[in-house]
């Protein structure tokens, strides 16, 4: 299967395998560097925090005696309080190390120290209770504490230094494995080493070997095929020079375009500017009809109130008349009573003249209030009459200010008809000139292409001769690499 193989596939697989060794060096190298990582951060985080611990533990109980016989001799009870803190501070360390213990033989080495101390405590008690009853430092408080609290101690002391041992040894066995994972995982690296520059050698002569036979083949495909290449590129020449004449003639017709969509593109932003002034009209127009609509609604609102008061007037009128026949009426029978007392004045002889004096004017005076009464409503008629007809004339102005205003509502109607299609006008225009605009742009580009073709086809009909060269050079070297990569077939 190997034999079809192309020069690309055989290099691919002889890297491939180099790979994967690498690879196989570098899963190796980084498993024994995380073992011995693991190995060191156990003794590291683990046993030397259990050693440390031990210590600490030791420190406590220390502390925690020396507190305690400083209570036994001065009664302090702040020697006391320290006591029990530092009893704590031994019980949480101690409760730390019995988490952390990681075999049977760990836990019961920590379980004896907490057995020892519990002990230790229980006779420390039982001194302190027997100093707290003596009043002063005394021989049996001594006694007492020589015999029940040190050996208590001392045990407690063997335990820990016990468990203290037993860390210390385990440490150094730890640190002992750990070295000797990393020497193995060196060791082990470097045979894989080997192996691989081993295998890279074996491979690079095999690829030596297959690939000189492999070009020596292909060097014979390439002397045939430079014959070919010869005919191609005296057809390419010939291409080249009919596609140049081409776009020679295409470049002219491009820049008559260009021009045509420039003179378009100017034309579409003249035809937008005019249809903006128009719209900037239409709109000025539209603003004037409407303060001219304003006007002849506040004359229809004069002319209204006109009518109102010439209706008043002519109810004015009425009354006046109403008044004027009942001072008619009066006069009336002022008169009629002037003439009885003139009658019964006349009768009563002398005593009666001047009372008919009186009687006489005041039927004058009756009869001018009559003439009056009568000039007075003449004048109210005509007062009347006129009034009806300037009710007439102000409802006929009514009339036209409506009709006036009607017209006004359809010239605005007819201005914002014109404003709205002068608008699409313009937005029209513009939507012209920016696609000219883009047209141009494109034509720009596309007679730059054609340009950039242009000079592609002379470079390409230049190096159409230089193709013939390079393919009879070609011709010459692949003789040369034949004879380089089989001598036995050199001439």
């Amino acid at each position: 299967m190997t034999r079809h193989w192309t020069f690309g596939q055989r290099l691919a697989a002889g890297f491939a395998v180099t790979v994967v060794l690498a690879v196989a060096i570098g899963m190796v190298s980084v498993y024994a560097l995380r073992t011995v990582v693991e190995s060191k951060d156990q003794v590291i985080n683990v046993d030397a925090r259990l050693l440390a611990d031990t210590q600490s533990l030791w420190a406590s109980l220390e502390r925690k005696v020396a507190t305690s016989r400083g209570f036994l001799l001065t009664r302090e009870d702040r020697l006391l309080s320290e006591m029990h803190e530092a009893r704590r501070e031994f019980l949480a360390i101690l409760g730390r190390l019995k988490s952390n213990a990681r075999s049977e033989e760990g836990r019961s080495l920590v379980e004896a120290i907490g057995r020892a101390e519990a002990e230790h405590q229980r006779a420390l008690d039982d001194v302190i209770a027997l100093r707290r009853r003596t009043p002063v430092a005394a021989d049996p408080v001594a006694q007492a504490f020589e015999e029940q609290v040190l050996p208590k101690r001392q045990e407690a002391d063997a335990r820990i230094e016990a468990y203290l041992s037993r860390q210390e040894r385990r440490m150094a066995e730890a640190r002992d494995a750990s070295t000797e994972t990393a020497s193995a995982s060196i060791n082990l690296t470097i045979v894989i080493a080997i192996v691989v520059v081993l295998f890279a050698t074996l491979v690079a002569v095999l690829l030596t070997r297959t690939l000189s036979r492999q070009i020596g083949g292909a060097v014979g495909q390439v002397q045939s095929s430079s014959a070919e290449l010869q005919s191609a590129a005296n057809q390419q020449a010939t291409g080249a020079r009919e596609q140049a004449t081409a776009m020679s003639e295409i470049t002219t017709t491009i820049s008559e375009l260009l021009a045509t969509s420039r003179q378009i593109a100017e034309s579409a932003q003249r035809v937008a500017q005019i249809a903006e002034q128009t719209a900037e009209a239409a709109r000025s127009g539209e603003g004037t009809v409407g303060k001219a609509h304003e006007s002849i609604a506040g004359i229809r609102q004069q002319v209204d109130l006109v009518v109102g008061h010439m209706l008043e007037l002519g109810k004015k009128s009425q009354q006046i008349g109403a008044v004027l026949d009942i001072v008619s009426e009066l006069a009336e029978q002022t008169n009629i009573l002037a003439i009885n007392a003139t009658i019964e004045a006349a009768g009563a002889g002398d005593a009666g003249k001047r009372f008919a004096v009186v009687a006489e004017e005041i039927r004058k005076l009756a009869d001018r209030v009559g003439g009056s009464t009568k000039e007075i409503r003449t004048l109210i008629d005509d007062v009347r009459g006129a009034v009806n007809t300037t009710v007439m004339a102000t409802e006929t102005g009514s009339k036209a200010v409506d009709a006036g205003s009607r017209q006004f509502g359809d010239v605005a109607a007819a201005f914002k008809r014109i404003a709205g299609s002068v608008a699409t006008t313009m937005e029209a225009a513009r939507e012209i000139e920016l696609s000219t605009k883009q047209q141009t742009s494109a034509v720009e580009q596309v007679n730059v292409a054609i340009g950039d073709v242009a000079q592609t086809t002379k470079e390409t009909e230049a190096s159409s001769g230089q193709t013939l060269q390079t393919a009879s050079q070609l011709a010459t070297l692949s003789k040369d690499l034949l004879r380089v990569v089989q001598p036995q077939h050199a001439v």
